[in-house]
């Protein structure tokens, strides 16, 4: 609508001045792309179903753009033949279009949004790091001109690839992302990618196997409470059904120790993407299992880099400690004393475990907190991935064809809006940041005398001739009707002209976020807004740094 399209265009003029500061060049790239790009990058597959496929009239595949990763390595390709022609960085923004399961949260999450996505272009890991380092700082400058207080926070590369990623979120108690900070150190990452330092199991020499009767106990609260054993001496096995995108549908049976929880982002990058889905009782019979009181003993457990056998998947938690309760494969039975690799073989043992509140930091040891959040923004270090895939090389000073080495990092402008209105409003309406407001200044007449709406038109025009973004509330509405408009359209300064100001030679100003009201003299008033909105907006960024 037309306010919120003020606002993404003010939007796009600050992440334009933060990325031309860092020397990015603006572009326009397509939103249809050739279905061979993405075939041979192979997200042709991997993306999944989120990727919108079409077909023209003549039979030619196509894709609807959720990213331009595979687009700029082919431009790269095409355009870049020396390293004299690196580094470039490029962006623009652009539809993205996203076939997502569950749009969401009105403008958080949605099917059809605009991104401001930038790509860098370098001949090794090391300029790569130099430009990355750029560009964080300049998302950060971009947030916090926003009124957001952005935090950085390792990430999973998921569906983009690559050697590294950073996601910016914001703290909020809707959102359906969640990360994890240390009290101690700092350290923040996405829950998907959080590394954590499991709590210490129960050591002890390891005893005799030995098979025992536990009725009706399924669960491992249950399991644990019956044979007197704390829930991190037991192992617990979770099934699912695997869909990778270009393969067979797989049964994946994961054991971990019964104190964690899988953590399904790590369990999907272990088996290369794809889709999971939790198994049925028949799948996991069908895989010699128990359900209720399954093990990997007496299942045949495929062996690493065979095809034969139960895939078998096992958390590093199944030997930090010892004597483990498991089930026995029999309903009714668990094995108590059972120790990995004695008693039962895995396919592979590999992270899959998910941080929990006031788990131990890996890194220094301090207590990680758990907060739900929305996501702003993402880096992705690339590296070659793209490039190779394309052949997007360029030839080295001894004129060797090299590849080129990528960065991709992109921000979501109506999200963006969305996030600023959650975290600046109150009961009565929006509360925009000075930068962003699709208005600078709500004026508003009261009244009906003639002269106050002549004066008020003459009023709006000095200000927008001093480059204000002016609305103007001429209605022949009441007082009441008009302050409650102005609170819930939210523009930063209010300034109200009536037949009492006029005569005074003044008009009344207050500030959306607060109570405070005063007056300022009609003469030399354009002026006097500017200053007082630009030393808001200075006071707003001292508070943030």
């Amino acid at each position: 609508m037309p306010l919120g399209w003020r606002v993404l265009r003010r939007l796009e003029a600050i992440m334009r001045e933060e990325m031309e500061a860092i020397g990015a060049q603006e572009m326009l790239m397509p939103v249809v792309h050739p279905a061979e790009l993405w075939q041979a990058t192979g997200r042709w597959a991997a993306f999944g179903p989120v990727l919108q496929k079409l077909v023209n009239r003549d039979r030619r595949d196509f894709v609807l753009s959720p990213t331009h990763e595979e687009v700029v390595a082919h431009l790269a390709a095409r355009e870049i033949a020396s390293y004299r022609q690196l580094p470039q960085l490029v962006y623009h923004i652009q539809t993205k279009y996203r076939d997502e399961a569950r749009p969401r949260g009105g403008l958080i999450r949605l099917r059809e949004f605009t991104m401001k996505d930038a790509y860098s272009l370098d001949v090794d890991a090391e300029a790569l790091d130099a430009a990355y380092r750029r560009i964080y700082q300049a998302y950060l400058n971009i947030f916090r001109r926003a009124g957001l207080a952005a935090i950085p926070v390792e990430a999973d590369t998921g569906a983009m690839g690559g050697l590294a990623s950073h996601e910016f979120v914001i703290p909020h108690a809707q959102g359906e992302d969640r990360f994890v900070q240390c009290e101690g150190c700092g350290y923040a990452a996405n829950i998907e990618a959080a590394a954590f330092a499991p709590p210490p199991g129960v050591e002890g020499a390891p005893a005799p196997l030995e098979k025992v009767a536990t009725p009706g106990c399924k669960t491992i609260a249950e399991v644990a409470a019956f044979v007197g054993v704390p829930t991190k001496q037991t192992l617990k096995a979770v099934f699912y059904m695997h869909t990778p995108f270009d393969g067979a549908r797989q049964f994946v049976f994961v054991l971990i120790r019964g104190d964690l929880e899988v953590n399904e982002t790590k369990l999907l990058n272990a088996l290369g993407g794809g889709e999971l889905a939790a198994a049925d009782d028949a799948d996991i019979r069908a895989a010699g299992a128990a359900p209720g009181y399954a093990s990997p003993a007496g299942v045949a457990v495929r062996r690493l880099g065979e095809a034969g056998g139960v895939l078998v998947l096992a958390d590093a938690s199944i030997a930090q400690g010892a004597n483990f309760t498991v089930g026995a494969n029999d309903e009714g039975y668990h094995y108590v004393n059972a120790n990995y690799p004695r008693d039962f073989a895995v396919t592979q043992i590999v992270d899959l475990a998910e941080a929990t509140d006031g788990a131990a930091c890996a890194r220094c040891g301090g207590a990680l907190r758990v907060q739900p959040a929305i996501e702003l923004g993402h880096c992705f270090k690339l590296g070659a991935r793209y490039s190779e895939a394309t052949g997007a090389t360029y030839l080295d000073e001894d004129g060797n064809a090299r590849p080129i080495v990528m960065g991709s990092y992109g921000i979501g402008l109506e999200r963006l809006m969305a996030v600023i209105i959650e975290t600046h409003h109150d009961a009565h309406g929006i509360i925009w940041p000075v930068e962003v407001a699709p208005f600078d200044v709500y004026l508003l007449t009261l009244g009906k005398d003639d002269a106050v709406h002549a004066r008020g038109g003459a009023l709006s025009a000095a200000l927008r001739a001093a480059e204000l973004e002016v609305l103007l509330d001429d209605r022949a509405e009441r007082a009441g009707v008009k302050f409650a408009d102005a609170d819930l359209i939210g523009a930063p300064l209010r300034i109200t002209l009536s037949e009492r100001t006029l005569e005074a030679g003044e008009v009344e100003w207050k500030w959306r976020d607060a109570d405070e009201k005063g007056r300022l003299p009609l003469d030399g008033l354009a002026a006097r807004v500017r200053a007082m909105l630009a030393a808001r907006q200075q006071e707003h960024d001292v508070r943030r740094d």
